[in-house]
């Protein structure tokens, strides 16, 4: 017979990181939401203006932010396991991911810029902007809060780090198909 599962007597990580994580997914949920109420009454205007995104950089970004959060994943087993060094490198890890994300980003913004794409340059742009530089803002954070979890690598500061960074991890997951790829 299968014994059926049974809840964890606590809630996974740090309640005041759940408050954050929900109250975060709720700016973006919201921002999303009007983003695609504004894309209905201008799709084409929003196909347009969708043309001049990376898509291959975003795609490849993905990539990136969703294998730190496997690496954030690791560093809380190992932290769990007592493992502090095989903690850290699985931190730093996924920190330099991070980076790599953030210049990707970068480089993404430096041609946005070139070509004048700018706020007001059409309202799809304005809510790229502000998604992306918003979530961009979250990557900042969470590497820095990586960063601090790893100085001494114990689980508790550690799973609540990878639950910040696995929130930023999942926002993007939402973003990338809504901006880059929606038709």
């Amino acid at each position: 017979m299968i014994e059926a599962a049974h809840p964890p007597d606590r809630l996974p990580g740090e309640l005041i990181m759940w408050v954050l994580i929900i109250s975060e997914m709720a700016v973006f949920g919201a921002a999303l939401l009007i983003f695609l109420t504004l894309r209905l009454r201008d799709p084409e205007g929003f196909a347009a203006a969708q043309d001049h995104l990376h898509r291959l950089s975003a795609g490849l970004n993905t990539v990136v932010l969703v294998t730190s959060g496997f690496g954030a994943a690791c560093a809380v087993r190992a932290a769990r396991a007592g493992q502090a060094a095989a903690t850290r490198r699985w931190l730093w890890g996924a920190m330099i991911l991070g980076a790599v994300f953030l210049l990707l980003k970068g480089v993404e913004y430096a041609d946005a810029a070139r070509q004048g794409i700018g706020l007001e340059t059409h309202v799809f742009y304005t809510f790229y902007w502000l998604l992306t530089l918003f979530h961009a803002a979250h990557v900042v954070a969470g590497v820095i809060i990586l960063g601090l979890v790893s100085i001494r690598a114990g689980a508790d500061g550690v799973e609540a780090g990878a639950q910040f960074w696995h929130m930023v991890d999942l926002v993007w997951v939402l973003l990338f198909p809504v901006i880059y790829l929606l038709r």
